[in-house]
């Protein structure tokens, strides 16, 4: 696969999964009322940050390729140290990690802010996770497909994928990564827009909440 493409405009002649107004609508009721509710803890981790002597920037830009293959800004809390350069793949035991990036990693608590992404409309609550565009080939017709859909802050993939960290573990991570991991990730997004509903979305969040609550397993590997 390339490195990354041009993102500009539409791209390819595809077929676009439709996103129902139901669904559309579902997510601007759980995103605002979550946002609202979710304000004292982020406000809460950005006073242990502080605590903790980290008094870099609190929110993390991350670039990636979103809904019709163009180009979007998701937040994140910033979970490694200010400055931190090198791969786009995270490991379990990353030294960029702060302490506190560690834990809110594990919960995925570092990707609440993306329910503002969903809120403007450049996210939904399920869907296919939005890639960075350094992994993204829009020639590609599995990864122009997937690229096309709106992506969400979960999904089947995500689910699928908890343990992502274990199959970077070694050399070689990115490679494995672009060649073995994404292809399977992305053919169970393809799946998942066969059959998107909003019983179908309504499941994975739930299945969503239960994974995050009930993690003993070790954390995925995330994107910076």
């Amino acid at each position: 696969m390339g490195r990354e493409r041009s993102t500009a405009g539409s791209v390819g002649t595809g077929r676009v999964p439709a996103y129902p107004a139901a669904n559309r609508a579902i997510d601007l009721a759980i995103g605002s009322i979550a946002l609202v509710a979710v304000c004292p803890l982020l406000v809460g981790i950005r006073a242990a940050m502080i605590a903790d002597g980290d008094r870099g920037p609190f929110l993390y830009r991350a670039r990636r390729i979103g809904e019709g293959g163009r180009e979007i800004s998701i937040l994140k809390i910033r979970t490694m140290q200010t400055g931190a350069t090198g791969s786009a793949l995270t490991s379990k035991h990353d030294a960029r990690v702060t302490r506190l990036g560690r834990y809110l990693r594990r919960y995925k608590i570092d990707e609440l802010p993306q329910l503002w992404n969903v809120i403007r409309g450049e996210m939904a609550l399920v869907g296919p996770r939005p890639e960075d565009p350094g992994f993204v080939d829009l020639d590609d017709p599995l990864h122009r497909r997937v690229f096309m859909a709106r992506p969400g802050i979960t999904g089947l993939a995500q689910l699928e994928y908890r343990d992502e960290a274990a199959l970077l573990a070694g050399t070689d991570s990115e490679l494995r990564y672009r060649e073995t991991i994404l292809p399977a990730k992305l053919r169970l997004d393809s799946a998942y827009l066969d059959r998107r509903s909003v019983r179908t979305d309504l499941t994975i969040l739930g299945r969503t909440v239960i994974s995050v609550l009930g993690r003993g397993s070790p954390p995925n590997g995330y994107r910076r």
